[in-house]
């Protein structure tokens, strides 16, 4: 039964409780994994395992090689089997706003205790309980609180994979989402050992040059719409092949249009490379006069008021129109 009703001291209460008295747990979150979902998955693993507690995470073998910008992290007791023995572990989403999009068939559909631990607005409680918390800046700052509620010690390893998530999913501290308490715990990661510029480093620097060259070629593109509220530029498969780059070379580049002056949306749409003709997309809204999330959920996809995408089988003129509709929409 949902908890979608009940407050989130509520459901904090509930949560600790069966973190406390489980004792084999599966942790997952959603495809496509970014910094907040992996940097509250191998958190949640290590509090687990501090606990004492048989705990495996779970990222689907598609997603490897990882961006660049997360290889780096140790994700040592994440697996990319499933359990054999899932009907038993509870199953703890983590960042993940709809059990779709989840790419794993096992877990969408198993009957376990599910514990559905997120911050996303539009999260549609799919869990046994739904600890969703709205007003955390990240995923990872409500699992840094349970830590706390767990009576377990954060550790240097623990609060540098916490700060990936944190500082990841505040656009660096820039969104609306970055409260005060986005501050308090970036403070206690801080403490607890985390070199701030080695992870500033690792995650938004070291390009490699097919990136360069990806990004350039995005932002030579750049076309505004809607008497320049909209700021789009688009990107084929084609474009990947011949510059050399990874798919996940794309990270960054809706951020630069976001910052141009006069613009409220920012979207990159990006073909992608599995020869399906779909399309993803990544939305980005500057002063929250548009709510991004409504424009994503319209095609089929979800997220904050202030960062949102989804994934559609439109062509590239249908979708740059769709986009005009839907931002003209709501100004």
């Amino acid at each position: 039964m949902s908890t979608a009703s009940q407050s989130a001291l509520e459901t904090r209460e509930m949560v600790l409780s069966a973190l406390r008295d489980g004792q084999r747990f599966v942790l997952v979150t959603h495809e496509h994994p970014d910094g907040d979902a992996l940097g509250s998955l191998v958190a949640m693993q290590r509090i687990l395992v501090a606990l004492g507690k048989d705990s495996v995470a779970f990222v689907s073998s598609g997603e490897f090689p990882l961006g660049y910008e997360y290889r780096w992290m140790d994700l040592d007791g994440v697996t990319s089997t499933v359990p054999d023995d899932l009907a038993e572990r509870t199953v703890v989403f983590l960042d993940c706003g709809n059990i779709d999009r989840n790419p794993v068939e096992e877990f969408r559909r198993c009957d376990a205790t599910i514990l559905n631990i997120d911050h996303h607005h539009d999260n549609t409680r799919f869990g046994t309980i739904d600890h969703v918390v709205e007003d955390a800046s990240c995923t990872a700052e409500i699992v840094w609180d349970l830590m706390q509620g767990l009576g377990i010690e954060l550790t240097t390893a623990v609060a540098e994979v916490l700060y990936v998530g944190l500082v990841t999913d505040t656009g660096r501290f820039s969104y609306e989402n970055t409260g005060p308490r986005a501050h308090l715990m970036a403070a206690d990661l801080v403490a607890a050992g985390v070199d701030v510029a080695l992870v500033y480093r690792r995650v938004y620097e070291g390009w490699p040059e097919p990136k360069l060259r990806l990004v350039a070629l995005a932002l030579s593109r750049a076309q505004f719409g809607a008497n320049g509220a909209l700021a789009l530029t688009q990107l084929s498969a084609d474009d990947f092949r011949q510059t050399g780059a990874e798919d996940g070379y794309t990270e960054g580049i809706v951020d630069r249009l976001r910052a141009v002056d006069g613009t409220k949306v920012a979207a990159l749409t990006r073909e992608l490379s599995d020869g399906s003709g779909r399309w993803k997309v990544s939305l980005r809204s500057s002063d929250g006069d548009v709510d991004v999330s409504v424009i994503a959920r319209a095609g089929g996809g979800g997220g904050h008021k202030a960062a949102a995408g989804f994934t559609t089988e439109m062509t590239r003129d249908e979708l740059s129109a769709f986009l005009h509709e839907q931002v003209v929409a709501q100004l």
